[in-house]
């Protein structure tokens, strides 16, 4: 399978489960609501060492949010259902709260699970805050602050999702490998459920879940290393490759992971100096889920 003369090569992406919370954040501006959803996101690349996979999963109009203002939505993930309410109870509370206009809302579908973090960040108010609803669904707690009234659902929901999916592909060099990476996350910020965990979407170093070295869980995965391709027998590097990029997704569901990753090939395969596209994966070891690249309706 080829496309634009890019080789796909017939693999898959091996992905697994996560306990995932999907947050709306509104502010007065769309400008002001990326910069609370980027901060209230941040060190959520790889539960590694991570203490959650979070990240954006696309800006919405003033027509699709809770109080009509501009918003974007994120999704958090974590390895175990109790680290979730606490990374929603930090995040939202050190990061949310305290950004000038922001406001938060619970946008889960299908839950499994509530906690109830919005009347625990409440009680920052001592004893101002007040409670109100159901409104349109939505038990709200609304507590004074400097920069006017802060708005918080009372509860916000837990449902497993994917985590994991991925697309690994090699180019000649540093500008074909970024312009494609930043282009193809763009374009999975129009994929509804569907979100990149790491900086910009973009993963810098590629990992394999194994170590020399007692006590690492993870490390560099040198067959991907265009630096190392002399040198290892078994490399997957081509040759006249500088640069390999990956791509890691998330998503509520396996087939928003699997159009995420549609997207993205067919993104990537627009850029000259991109050489073959791929996928991470240990043979089935590591999760359950399998995004076969020549299965996505390419």
């Amino acid at each position: 399978m080829e496309i634009n003369g890019i080789p796909i090569e017939d693999t898959f992406a091996e992905a697994f489960s996560m306990h995932m919370n999907r947050t709306i954040i509104t502010a007065y501006s769309e400008e002001w609501a990326r910069v609370t959803a980027a901060e209230t996101t941040g060190f959520g690349t790889s539960v590694i060492m991570a203490p959650a996979e979070a990240g954006i999963e696309y800006v919405m109009k003033e027509s699709e949010t809770p109080d009509g203002r501009p918003g974007v939505r994120v999704i958090f993930a974590t390895g175990k259902d109790s680290d979730l309410e606490k990374q929603l109870l930090a995040r939202l509370g050190q990061c949310v709260l305290t950004s000038p206009t922001a406001c938060a809302y619970d946008d889960t579908p299908n839950a499994k699970e509530t906690y109830r973090v919005g009347k625990l960040i409440s009680m920052f108010g001592d004893g101002h805050q007040i409670k109100k609803g159901p409104l349109d669904g939505r038990v709200l707690w609304m507590l004074p602050r400097m920069s006017g009234t802060f708005v918080i659902q009372e509860s916000f929901g837990r449902v497993k999702g994917v985590a994991g999916g991925n697309v690994i592909y090699s180019c000649r060099d540093i500008k074909a490998g970024m312009d494609s990476g930043m282009a193809a996350v763009k374009a999975i910020e129009k994929v509804e459920g569907a979100y990149t965990p790491f900086p910009g979407g973009l993963v810098g170093s590629g990992s394999k879940p194994s170590s020399r070295y007692k006590g690492m869980f993870a490390s560099t995965n040198e067959r991907y290393c265009p630096s190392l391709r002399a040198m290892v027998p078994d490399t997957f590097v081509p040759e006249g490759a500088e640069f390999v990029q990956e791509i890691v997704i998330n998503g509520l569901t396996e087939e928003a992971v699997a159009e995420a990753t549609k997207v993205a090939i067919q993104e990537v395969c627009k850029f000259d100096g991109v050489m073959k596209v791929s996928a991470g994966n240990y043979g089935g070891k590591l999760g359950k889920f399998q995004i076969h690249l020549h299965q996505l309706g390419l």
